[in-house]
């Protein structure tokens, strides 16, 4: 009776619930049946029924097809639209296993959220130069003030550039000389991670930072063949506060080149060749002022490059390069291991002497050791109205690749040096300045009095 009025409070559904509770066990054990309940009670935690989170955005839920046939640029467009218009942190996904293609596309700022595009396929360019036709030769993938960007995912990005290389006047002398695109350009961005990728023969340049703040690039890997022209892997323009690491650079020019007033550049752990190894510059083309002050590269291995440290100016220029540290490098045939060149000339014809220049001083190889593939290991090619000042070498270690022997040239450079220097440092004293400023016949009467 207890039972029966316990009971009669329950609704019927509890009540038949509480039933098949009780009285299913005791009929599936002991006679056999098969018990199928009437009633299904929900379970949680189902894949197939849980949304997708609002803070993931799939380019394929935008109308991407990844198969590398479709143009799936207007799908990024609208999956980057949608990120930045939230707020918080929003991830926009490209998923590995598919490949995208991806017509050249600008991508702006300023956005509400904190985006973090995670590449984990492949996105491709289109193959046939006319795609650009009417559009800006110089860019593919382009971010421009955006902040908190972060780009991930293991993935890659392939330029194919191989078409452009092509029509290159650097291949063939008999085309014009052109722009071509620069595969991802970030300009006025700050607050930039840039992590985890590969990319792959890139029209021009591959990657480049420009008037950015505040850059951190790492574990990238940057491939082209040795003979691709002009495709620099990173390169750095007016920008301030950068750090590229752990990265592995093998392209047809610079491994990194550092320009136009950019500061505050560390470069740490890199594997460099072939290429044209790690430049500043170059600086003051057009009698253009340029700085670049405060850079340090701290460990590198360069192999097979036709430079290994440089720096180069342009006549006529000015503005300074100053306050930049080359230290723990590892050279393996490398054709100009330590070059400074204020008489940089890129150009089809000669290029006129002139007397201002970019000036250079505060320089430092500290820790350089390898072998040269030419006989002039270390050139100081410097200004005579501006000689290049407060260089610095310390425990700078040459050596002739296939044997012979390896030497130093130098114009108008003025230094100090400690510890093992070989090929031994060939600074400039004070008499060898005065001699070039005024003459061997006005020395001489100096010197006598």
């Amino acid at each position: 009776m207890r039972i029966l009025r316990a009971c009669s409070s329950l609704t019927f559904v509890t009540v038949f619930i509480l039933i098949i509770v009780l009285v299913a066990p005791y009929l599936t054990c002991t006679q056999g049946f098969e018990f199928n309940p009437l009633i299904q009670l929900p379970r949680s935690g189902l894949a197939g029924t849980r949304p997708r989170s609002k803070r993931i955005l799939f380019v394929g839920d935008f109308g991407a097809k990844g198969d590398g046939l479709h143009n799936d640029t207007m799908a990024f467009q609208d999956a980057w639209r949608t990120a930045c218009s939230r707020s918080g942190r929003i991830k926009i996904e490209f998923p590995s296993g598919k490949t995208f293609l991806v017509y050249p596309v600008d991508i702006g700022g300023s956005c509400r959220s904190k985006i973090t595009l995670r590449i984990s396929g492949t996105i491709v360019a289109p193959e046939d130069p006319e795609v650009w036709r009417g559009l800006n030769p110089r860019k593919w993938l382009y971010f421009h003030g955006v902040n908190y960007l972060t780009i991930e995912g293991g993935g890659k990005i392939n330029g194919m550039g191989q078409e452009w290389w092509s029509r290159s006047c650097k291949i063939n002398s008999t085309n014009p000389c052109r722009h071509a695109p620069t595969a991802i350009t970030f300009h006025k961005c700050k607050n930039l991670k840039v992590r985890n990728l590969t990319l792959l023969n890139s029209q021009q340049m591959h990657m480049a930072f420009t008037s950015c703040m505040r850059v951190v690039a790492s574990h990238l890997e940057v491939l082209a063949p040795a003979f691709s022209p002009n495709t620099d892997g990173i390169h750095i323009s007016a920008t301030r506060g950068v750090e590229v690491k752990n990265s592995l650079i093998r392209t047809g020019d610079d491994c990194i080149s550092i320009v136009s007033n950019s500061s505050l550049v560390r470069i740490r752990n890199i594997s460099c060749g072939p290429g044209h190894g790690i430049s500043i510059g170059s600086l003051g083309k057009s009698r253009k002022w340029e700085k670049v002050l405060d850079v340090m590269v701290i460990g590198a291995y360069l192999y097979n490059t036709q430079n290994g440290l440089r720096i180069k100016t342009w006549q006529g220029g000015s503005g300074f390069a100053s306050k930049i540290t080359f230290q723990n490098i590892l050279m393996e045939n490398v054709s100009h291991p330590i070059i400074i060149d204020q008489y940089y000339c890129d150009s089809k014809h000669p290029c006129k002497n002139q007397t201002s220049a970019v000036q250079v001083d505060n320089i430092s190889f500290i820790h350089v050791k390898g072998t040269s593939a030419t006989e002039e290991a270390i050139k100081f090619a410097c200004s005579d109205a501006f000689p290049c000042e407060d260089l610095y070498l310390e425990d700078v270690f040459l050596v002739p690749c296939f044997g012979g022997r390896v030497r130093s040239d130098c114009w108008g450079a003025h230094g100090s040096t400690q510890g093992l220097v070989y090929p031994s440092a060939c600074f400039t004293g004070f008499d060898d300045f005065l001699r070039q400023k005024v003459g061997p016949e006005s020395y001489s009467v100096f010197h006598s009095i």
